[in-house]
């Protein structure tokens, strides 16, 4: 039975490791993409988020200037920001710098990816591929596991799993801070 216990740990820990490294590191030149994903949503949401790391380990800047996912109709780059107590949000129309020889995170409650009139919910454990535009480096397609929004590091703020306050007619979103 002890063998057998030692079995299944030892295959849980090469299938987590082995899913991690297939979900989170991609390389587009001189660019890696680490830690990529998409928190579960709740059944009737309309949106998701998306959250990564980009490394830049050239000396050229770059820009992520847009995001493509058959997932959902609409997909934007966002900037959180709490003004006056209030978070607003907008999307980024020029994009998110990547300076050369640096790193650019996009995470909960600040710049993320976001994806709008979702086809379906975001369900644990689901494979999502989102395609990255660049300005110089290209495109490049990962794929992004979809995630318990409890599990991840970066919490703090607001992982829009049930948030309905993305509009189309407006490009600014506001939620009170909690």
């Amino acid at each position: 039975m002890k063998l057998f216990s030692a079995l299944l740990s030892a295959l849980f820990v090469f299938a987590a490791t082995s899913f991690s490294a297939l979900a989170s590191d991609y390389k587009l030149g001189d660019l890696a993409i680490h830690k990529a994903y998409i928190p579960a949503t709740v059944k009737s949401a309309p949106v998701a988020a998306g959250y990564l790391k980009i490394t830049n380990n050239g000396k050229e800047d770059d820009r992520l200037v847009s995001v493509e996912a058959d997932f959902s109709a609409k997909q934007q780059i966002h900037t959180m920001k709490m003004v006056d107590g209030i978070m607003r949000m907008r999307p980024l129309k020029d994009g998110i710098f990547i300076p050369g020889g640096g790193e650019t995170v996009l995470k909960s409650g600040g710049d993320h990816l976001m994806f709008m009139k979702l086809s379906e919910p975001m369900q644990i454990g689901q494979m999502r591929e989102v395609t990255l535009v660049f300005e110089k480096a290209g495109e490049v397609t990962i794929v992004m596991p979809v995630v318990d929004p409890s599990s991840q590091e970066d919490g703090e703020g607001d992982d829009h799993s049930g948030h309905s306050g993305h509009s189309e007619q407006t490009d600014e979103h506001s939620t009170h801070s909690h």
